[in-house]
């Protein structure tokens, strides 16, 4: 079975998602489609280059007449963040199952709609949390889960990390609350979504944010405490002021028989790994991850998925508003200076406008 993907923005991110295609022995890229010609020629030399073929890859100016193409199985949205939702549910109403970049929305209104039309269609959309294949952080979500650790008490995110005025001033969409949405929607989501995924379901969400960097709208630092279902805690931390440059990102889950403690760019050192009664090798498990490619299995997570029928995908448009969720609520507390129940009702980015509020 030969899954056809069609690709809806040919930016930096595109190249990841272009790479994995290329590798996954059961995935073609059939169609690009940008704004930019030059874009999308650079993005189908790239797929053949690492295909190692010359097979035809079609390109579209205007991407709603590639949704029309009935032989695209999977589309592939890698835009802005504003376009997100409307681009998958008119990808969901042409019956193409979808593969969507963090964030999948920048509201719960449009989280909820595309829950609620995947479900009519029957199509799948998976969210781009791609740090879950990671061997090393899959081995924390099993250890967590088979009660090694006891009753997890609760887990600390940390994100320290530094973007210029440079890198908001060079793509004018960035940092804004209408088309990028926050610094936790960007930066922080991969490690959000990471921590409700090894405590599960949250209940109560408490916030603040601040902002130090004029030039744009959005925070640049937010601290949280997020309240699980299970009575665990999550503090978050999150920054992108950190001078002058990155300090890294770190996750740290403490349980009553067992800590566990990994950070680095791709969560990949341990810098603790402690299961009472328990020794592992941690040597080797920081090397086969450090070997994986995260991407490329999650594509192929996508694939089962898709041909398998009690293939379960691991990152579903449900699990993908969880995180989400809590990110929005984070922000509502930060608004209201109260703690935030979950579920949310409702919640968009443009209500952390000032203009909104007034």
């Amino acid at each position: 079975m030969i899954i056809r993907f069609g690709l809806i923005g040919c930016g930096f991110i595109s190249k990841r998602h272009i790479k994995a295609i290329s590798d996954c022995r059961q995935a073609e890229l059939s169609a690009v489609s940008d704004l930019k010609e030059d874009r999308m020629q650079e993005a189908i030399a790239d797929f053949k280059k690492h295909a190692g073929d010359n097979r035809e890859v079609s390109a579209y100016l205007n991407y709603q007449e590639m949704l029309q193409n009935e032989n695209i199985d999977v589309i592939v949205i890698t835009t802005i963040s504003s376009l997100h939702a409307k681009m998958t549910l008119e990808a969901l109403n042409a019956n193409k199952h979808v593969i969507l970049e963090k964030p999948m929305a920048l509201s719960i209104e449009e989280a909820n709609e595309i829950i609620a039309l995947s479900a009519v269609k029957q199509k799948k959309v998976m969210v781009c949390h791609q740090l879950r294949f990671l061997p090393l952080l899959s081995k924390m979500k099993e250890v967590i889960a088979s009660g090694k650790i006891g009753a997890p008490y609760y887990a600390i995110a940390s994100i320290r990390i530094n973007r210029s005025a440079q890198y908001y001033e060079t793509a004018p969409w960035r940092g804004t609350w209408k088309h990028d949405g926050g610094m936790l929607l960007n930066q922080g989501i991969h490690l959000v979504d990471l921590m409700q995924w090894f405590l599960g379901d949250a209940v109560k969400v408490s916030g603040e944010i601040f902002q130090k960097n004029k030039s744009k709208e959005t925070e640049d630092a937010a601290l949280g405490i997020v309240t699980f279902k299970n009575g665990a805690r999550g503090i978050i931390e999150a920054n992108v002021i950190s001078q002058p440059n990155n300090i890294g990102y770190a996750l740290s889950v403490f349980g009553e028989k067992g800590t566990l403690s990994v950070e680095g760019p791709s969560l990949s050192k341990v810098s603790r790994w402690h299961i009472n009664g328990e020794v592992m090798e941690i040597e080797k498990l920081e090397q086969f991850s450090r070997a994986a490619d995260e991407q490329l299995a999650m594509y192929e997570n996508f694939i089962c998925s898709l041909g398998e029928e009690n293939a379960e995908l691991l990152l579903s448009e449900i699990e993908g508003k969880k995180a989400l969720e809590i990110i929005f609520a984070m922000y509502q507390s930060a608004l209201t200076n109260q703690s935030v129940q979950l579920p949310m009702k409702e919640f968009s980015t443009v209500n952390m406008l000032k203009e909104e509020r007034d």
